[in-house]
């Protein structure tokens, strides 16, 4: 894809996740969200990115199973166009942060979010790595449970049988698709550092070391939430990483 392509298909992306959050303050807010209408449409949003992006790159290794082989330099337009994408919805959501949110709240996100637009960045830009991000972007499956279960909450629904069970499931994926998928980047890239140039693969080793650190935090802080003591609800949650992706998420 060329620069204007790729500009085009982020800035619309940009348009399509702020028509996303514009369609959710239409909708009905549960009361127990109502005092903080701001984080119910956002984590709503992040919970739509998650759900597309989690079904599209495991598409793209089926649409383009030799992208599974090399990482580095195959991929189709499918795949590229998804990480794209996903640069624009980081883009609008750390827009939406800094717009809506205390610095303080958000700092964490804000900078997971600079990372994976920078890392992003470099593959779509070049045209090289695509496979890596895409295997990346992986993490959003676990996305999709990690924003159900803030959904769950702000809904006053943190008691019942469906966020016991998303609990589980949460975790579970939280390990395949989090744990596992960034300790296997992190293998793959000291296994191929002679075919990356030094400054790809600072940037990878760093963005990496980065998501690590903050993922096995996040999982520390959803482990003792739902694991370790009552599921009520604390002060001090908020919105969890997505992931390189939420965590929120984090890639």
């Amino acid at each position: 894809m060329e620069l204007n392509s790729v500009l085009l298909t982020a800035g619309g992306s940009i348009g399509f996740f702020k028509l996303v959050n514009c369609g959710v303050s239409k909708l009905p807010i549960p009361e127990t969200a109502c005092r903080n209408a701001w984080k119910w449409r956002n984590i709503c949003t992040s919970f739509t990115h998650s759900l597309i992006t989690g079904i599209w790159a495991v598409l793209c290794f089926f649409v383009h199973p030799q992208m599974a082989e090399d990482l580095i330099g195959t991929h189709s337009v499918f795949s590229h166009t998804l990480v794209s994408v996903s640069i624009g919805y980081f883009i609008y959501d750390f827009l939406d942060m800094v717009l809506n949110q205390k610095m303080i709240l958000s700092w964490e996100l804000l900078f997971h979010h600079t990372v994976v637009i920078s890392c992003f960045g470099i593959t779509v830009l070049t045209g090289r790595y695509v496979g890596f991000a895409v295997v990346a972007l992986l993490v959003e499956i676990n996305s999709v449970f990690l924003h159900l279960r803030q959904i769950l909450r702000m809904a006053n629904l943190a008691e019942g049988d469906l966020y016991r069970i998303n609990s589980m499931v949460n975790l579970g994926t939280y390990v395949v698709f989090r744990i596992n998928t960034l300790a296997w980047m992190t293998r793959w890239l000291v296994l191929n550092r002679d075919n990356i140039p030094l400054f790809s693969y600072t940037a990878g080793s760093v963005g990496l070391a980065i998501m690590t650190a903050m993922n096995i935090v996040l999982f520390y802080r959803l482990l003792r939430s739902d694991f370790l003591k009552s599921s009520t609800p604390t002060p001090t949650d908020c919105k969890e990483s997505r992931g390189q992706g939420e965590g929120k998420k984090e890639t």
